[in-house]
């Protein structure tokens, strides 16, 4: 089941909070560096949990990892990770902080070699899940299929964000750049 029809199911407030990310940022590109590390952290962060706690704690989650800041979270010390693993308004999983944390430093060198994170993926573009799960098991960590594939879909660059139906899906292919409609 797609996204879209799921939330036609919800009702009230829980209908809103993930309308609200269904409408806005679901398969939409995104061009700063910081937010792509921000959507793969939230989602290596799900694994094993809902789509929801995540969107209820994504503020929670901006605050304490300085609204994703990739060079303030790549220089994370000891004392930031237990700071982390303290905070009830994040999911508190040391494989997951620790993630961040070298990720944060991943994407500094690929920033280096490639320019941004973004230059570094529309590099690898285009692929297959199984190629693009390769890919990111080579270079992240925590990156196993679900999470590289709803990253990856999160970000308009695989296909199934959104039914074709769906209004939103219309929208997306307006705001899409030509390389990514046509790879």
């Amino acid at each position: 089941m797609s996204y879209c029809i799921s939330i036609e199911n919800m009702t009230g407030d829980r209908k809103e909070l993930h309308k609200a990310y269904h409408d806005k940022l679901y398969g939409f590109p995104i061009h700063d560096d910081n937010e792509l590390f921000c959507r793969l952290v939230l989602e290596i962060n799900q694994a094993g949990l809902s789509w929801e706690t995540i969107l209820k704690k994504e503020k929670t989650f901006r605050k304490a990892y300085h609204n994703f800041n990739i060079k303030k979270v790549a220089a994370y010390t000891e004392a930031d990770r237990e700071r982390l693993l303290a905070d009830a308004g994040i999911i508190r999983n040391r494989l997951k902080v620790n993630a961040a944390i070298e990720n944060a430093k991943t994407i500094l060198l690929l920033q280096k070699e490639f320019g941004s994170f973004e230059k570094w993926l529309e590099h690898h573009h285009p692929k297959t899940k199984e190629e693009w799960v390769k890919v990111f098991k080579k270079t992240f960590k925590f990156t196993g299929g679900e999470i590289v594939n709803e990253f990856l879909m999160s970000i308009g660059y695989l296909p199934g964000a959104h039914a074709a139906r769906c209004s939103v899906h219309k929208t997306i292919l307006k705001t899409k750049p030509m390389w990514l409609k046509t790879k």
